[in-house]
């Protein structure tokens, strides 16, 4: 019996395509089907990987040969020379640092203000937090280009304070790390944690802030990393806003400063720094994917 169930539950599965077992046993259709698959996985590649290849190529040739033959390859040869260019010509390395210290800046911010205010509305739960969720989600409904000239009127005088934060990266890590959708998605998964868990850590004396830092964070790992990745890629592509408040060329991210730098800079030398920025955070994802997207969660943690 659990024989026929497992072949019958087999082919079902195979069934739920467009395809049926009984027509994957025609030579013509088989065929046809595996041309058909092949050519789109190659197209996909194409389209995905393609201009990231061309940005290489023509960083690593002569403006020359890109121009006569943008689809040869090295007509002239293969050259370094041009990458070198970018951080002695570019100041490419200024560019990076400043970069990345704004997704420093910005993703602490991220991770600070989605923790703390997940935290309040799942677990503490005061009367208002509802109205606090629907004001979160309201939010999330104004464009960010309507509450621009009142965000920037903010920054130029901050309320309290009265002071200026323009050319400071404070400017930019407070709006490009506070995000509704990062709150909401952080509430929504520290909801799912079991009441008894909290309930047995107050009777043993835990703090709220003891809870969050030691049992609730270690367990929501997963939606911590999807949480630093959006804010991280988010603030690495931002242009809008930083080129805004950070009108200081040596303060600009490269979102910013490489679109300025493209009319005066040989074609070789800019392919060359749009490669490398467009590398970064490819790299990055590559690298660090497993740990932000496939940590250890919440189960097993207590036992119903």
């Amino acid at each position: 019996m659990q024989r026929r169930r497992k072949k019958s539950e087999d082919a079902d599965s195979n069934d739920r395509g467009i395809l049926s077992a009984h027509d994957r046993q025609k030579f013509g259709i088989r065929l046809t089907s595996g041309g058909i698959g092949t050519f789109l996985f190659i197209a996909l590649i194409i389209v995905s990987i393609g201009p990231i290849l061309f940005m290489f190529k023509a960083g690593t040739s002569t403006a020359q040969d890109t121009i006569r033959e943008p689809f040869g390859l090295w007509p002239s040869g293969f050259t370094w020379e041009f990458f070198g260019d970018a951080f002695s010509r570019v100041n490419f390395g200024t560019y990076l640092l400043n970069t990345l210290w704004v997704c420093l800046g910005s993703w602490v911010v991220a991770i600070v203000v989605a923790t703390t205010a997940g935290y309040l509305l799942a677990i503490l739960r005061p009367r208002y937090a509802i109205v606090l969720e629907v004001l979160v989600m309201v939010t999330m409904l104004i464009p960010s280009v309507v509450s621009m000239v009142a965000l920037y009127s903010m920054i130029v005088d901050v309320p309290i304070l009265h002071v200026n934060l323009i050319n400071t990266f404070w400017s930019v890590w407070f709006p490009l790390g506070v995000s509704s959708f990062s709150v909401l998605l952080v509430t929504n998964s520290f909801k799912t944690i079991p009441r008894d868990l909290y309930d047995a850590a107050r009777l043993d004396g835990a703090s709220n802030l003891k809870i969050l830092l030691s049992i609730v964070l270690p367990m929501q790992k997963p939606i911590l990393g999807v949480v630093s990745l959006l804010s991280l890629v988010s603030a690495y592509k931002e242009f809008l806003w930083p080129m805004l408040t950070l009108r200081d060329s040596s303060m600009q991210p490269l979102s910013v400063a490489l679109p300025q730098l493209e009319g005066t800079t040989a074609l070789p030398t800019y392919m060359a720094a749009l490669f490398m920025a467009l590398l970064i955070p490819v790299l990055i994802f590559f690298v660090f994917h497993k740990q932000f997207l496939s940590s250890a969660g919440a189960q097993g943690a207590i036992k119903e």
